[in-house]
């Protein structure tokens, strides 16, 4: 539990459609995975809503947050040997919920950066994500962040996780990667 401790709110998002939240409101936690190999980052392209999102997904009822993410890149992608977990942050949303008991789902994102081994193994989806087409892929963050960028611009297909997933990437620039000025100083002095 202490790596969730130390974890800080990045954004609380409350979508557009929501007129307020006094409704019956659903709480989901979920764990989503931040693997870096320099400027490539690990994603899972859904052709569904032509995105591209973190790996990871909803924590089971009796799982901690660090449980959920292993078991979610094991699935999701094939991730092997999952280590060096340290604490991103916490991404809250509330967004209209699909099923009539609740009026509201409070999502909470748990992001953690961790390495994996280099190769990938066999993914184990889930049906709904077949049918979406989901896979794994190892792209450029800046390609992933533009792509996102013009799905939200041009796609009536999008989904509701792209303005999260999208700003996820970008702090993942702003605070994980090396600036330019510091990697052309760093060769310069090599």
């Amino acid at each position: 539990m202490p790596l969730l401790q130390a974890m800080r709110l990045l954004k609380s998002s409350v979508h557009p459609d929501i007129a307020g939240l006094d409704g019956t409101v659903f709480h989901r936690k979920a764990a989503r995975g931040i693997i870096l190999d320099g400027e490539n980052i690990l994603m899972l392209y859904t052709a569904r809503y032509h995105d591209y999102t973190l790996p990871g997904g909803g924590i089971d009822d009796g799982e901690d947050a660090v449980m959920g993410l292993i078991r979610e890149l094991q699935e999701e992608t094939g991730a092997k040997n999952i280590r060096d977990i340290r604490a991103f942050g916490i991404y809250e949303e509330y967004r209209p919920w699909h099923k009539p008991e609740f009026d509201i789902v409070h999502m909470e994102s748990y992001c953690f950066v961790c390495t994996i081994d280099a190769e990938l193994g066999e993914t184990r989806f889930e049906d709904y994500e077949i049918k979406n087409g989901m896979k794994p892929v190892w792209m450029n963050i800046h390609e992933a962040i533009a792509h996102n960028e013009e799905t939200i611009a041009n796609s009536d297909k999008k989904g509701m996780s792209i303005e999260r997933e999208t700003f996820l990437l970008k702090l993942i620039v702003d605070e994980l990667l090396p600036s330019p000025a510091l990697t052309s100083e760093l060769k310069k002095a090599s």
